[in-house]
């Protein structure tokens, strides 16, 4: 938040030094016109880019030097995938943070509570997922993420964890964020899964930013995820790092 206050104050500076000196050196409306363009770029850098700490700060690394990384997905539960993802992360003895949907729990209870059961944790992933959601004022994304907590608190402890929809930020979120008592998660490798679509090039692209502390985004609804786990694990595994999990 300090650095959205600080582009906010340096803004308002700017625009108030434009007006006392626009007479007197005869300055164009086009500076005007820049600076607010200026503003308003940084503001939307700030708001998509969550590793920025824009306007919410979030864990985006896992602390220390230690060569341990974090596998989160986000978007579940997935009726047909979700439970194919579990199998693979059982299989190879690895624990995960499943940032889930809130409408997509019902019907999907016996997902949900296998995850709990098999020592992974449920993280707020907001309970619509709306298109329009950094759009709401605060009051309603604060019922919304209030009624994701409520329905996975009906599997697993509070767990305060929480990641926005689409990475994106913006004070009205992070308000909301900081009512609930919510910890943002963020990433600092993320894999592109929903775009690239190839099991080896999404692979590749993780592997050679691989970095101690690392926290990998993932979606578990994708169909191909599965066999990407089973080629990604063991070479994480095999350079020498451990897969992690926050309390």
């Amino acid at each position: 938040m300090l650095k959205f206050w600080l582009t906010n104050i340096l803004f308002l500076t700017g625009f108030i030094l434009f007006f006392i000196f626009k007479t007197e050196h005869q300055l164009s409306c086009w500076w005007l016109l820049a600076w607010v363009h200026l503003f308003l770029l940084v503001q939307f850098i700030g708001s998509y880019f969550i590793g920025l700490n824009f306007h919410l700060r979030s864990m985006n690394a896992l602390p220390g030097n230690q060569k341990q990384v974090m596998l989160t997905f986000d978007d579940g539960p997935d009726p047909e995938y979700t439970g194919k993802v579990l199998d693979v992360l059982k299989k190879h003895e690895v624990k995960a943070v499943f940032f889930v949907i809130g409408k997509n729990i019902a019907g999907q209870e016996s997902l949900m509570e296998r995850i709990v059961r098999e020592g992974h944790l449920i993280g707020n992933h907001s309970y619509s997922h709306a298109f329009w959601f950094d759009l709401w004022p605060t009051s309603r994304v604060k019922t919304d993420l209030a009624n994701c907590t409520q329905s996975i608190e009906i599997f697993q402890p509070f767990k305060n964890l929480f990641r926005p929809p689409y990475g994106v930020t913006n004070p009205n979120i992070a308000r909301a964020v900081r009512t609930l008592g919510l910890r943002s998660i963020g990433w600092n490798i993320r894999s592109y899964d929903t775009s690239i679509k190839d099991v080896s090039k999404i692979n590749q692209r993780i592997l050679s930013r691989l970095k101690p502390g690392a926290i990998i985004l993932l979606h578990d609804r994708l169909d191909f995820m599965p066999d990407l786990l089973e080629k990604l694990i063991p070479e994480v595994k095999a350079r020498g790092y451990n897969f992690h999990l926050i309390s």
